[in-house]
C-alpha cells in the first residue's frame, strides 16, 4: 500500500500526461479540464477521504465536512476504495452538501437549490463533452489509488461485513455451540 506522499507523487507525475491523452479529442481546453479533474480527483477527492489524510487536511477548514462520510465509511471500505461507486458516492456526498447549504441559505437571498440544478442541468446540455472529461479524471486519479494500494476487491461496508460472516457458519452450528 502507497503513502500519502507517494500518492501524491504519482497523481502530480500522472496528471500532464493523462491531459495530454486528450487533446487530439478535444484541444487544450479538453486537455486542461482532463489534468485539472485529475488532480482534484488525487488531490482533494481521494479516496482516502474515508481517513484521517492528506486529502482531508487539503480541505482546510472544511475539513470538518468530510467527517460524516468517515464516520460512515470504514476505511477501504466498498463504497470509498470500489471503482465507479467510491467516485460516485464522494460526488453525491459533496452534491447533498451544496443541496443543504443552498436550502438553508436560500431565505437569506442565495440561489435556491432548483436554481443550481437548472444550471448544472443547462452545463450538462451546453458543455457534456468536457463534463465527461472530467468526470473520466476524477475517476481516473480514483483507479491510481487503487492500483497504487494493490487494492483491487475492497471491503465489505461494516454491516454487510457481519451478514457476511453469519452467512459462512458451517451448517448445524449456531451462535454459542461447542460443537
Amino acid at each position: 500500500m502507497a503513502s500519502g506522499r507517494q500518492h501524491d507523487r504519482l497523481t502530480r507525475r500522472l496528471a500532464l500526461p493523462f491531459a495530454l491523452l486528450w487533446w487530439p479529442a478535444l484541444g487544450p481546453v479538453g486537455a486542461g479540464v482532463a489534468g485539472l479533474a485529475f488532480l482534484i480527483g488525487g488531490l482533494w477527492l481521494s479516496p482516502d477521504l474515508d481517513t484521517r489524510s492528506r486529502p482531508s487536511r487539503r480541505w482546510g477548514p472544511l475539513q470538518l465536512l468530510w467527517w460524516p462520510y468517515r464516520r460512515l465509511l470504514s476505511h477501504r471500505s466498498l463504497l470509498s476504495h470500489a471503482p465507479l461507486l467510491g467516485t460516485t458516492l464522494r460526488l453525491a456526498y459533496l452534491a447533498l452538501l451544496l443541496a443543504l447549504a443552498a436550502q438553508l441559505l436560500a431565505p437569506l437571498g442565495a440561489p435556491s437549490p432548483s436554481w443550481w440544478l437548472e444550471r448544472a442541468v443547462a452545463l450538462w446540455h451546453g458543455q457534456r463533452p468536457l463534463l465527461l472529461t472530467a468526470l473520466v479524471g476524477l475517476e481516473a486519479s480514483a483507479w491510481l489509488h487503487l492500483l497504487q494500494d494493490g487494492d483491487p476487491i475492497p471491503r465489505l461496508p461494516r454491516p454487510l461485513r457481519a451478514l457476511a460472516r453469519l452467512g459462512r457458519r458451517p451448517p448445524g452450528r449456531t451462535r454459542g455451540s461447542l460443537r
